[in-house]
């Protein structure tokens, strides 16, 4: 996967702001596991739209969301 427009910092473990001139960064693997009732933060979270492809258009559904629209990641950051 990768992160548009931002960074992850491999120190921090946080999103962050990405270097000059550069529009794409990776993202590490996400292990994601599911968990009942669980309570979203807060504050800290950026709830990063995933798609299947870099270009998001495709066909609008029902829900808004483009048919390449996947699920929203929440990422860790300090960022505003």
């Amino acid at each position: 996967m990768f992160l548009e427009g931002a960074k992850w910092d491999y120190k921090k473990h946080l999103m962050g702001i990405s270097y000059p001139k550069e529009l794409f960064s990776d993202l590490p693997p996400i292990h994601m596991m599911p968990v009942a009732n669980r309570v979203m933060a807060e504050e800290g979270i950026y709830e990063c739209p995933l798609y299947k492809v870099e270009i998001r258009k495709g066909q609008l559904m029902t829900t808004g969301h483009s048919t390449n629209f996947v699920k929203y990641v929440e990422i860790p950051t300090k960022e505003s």
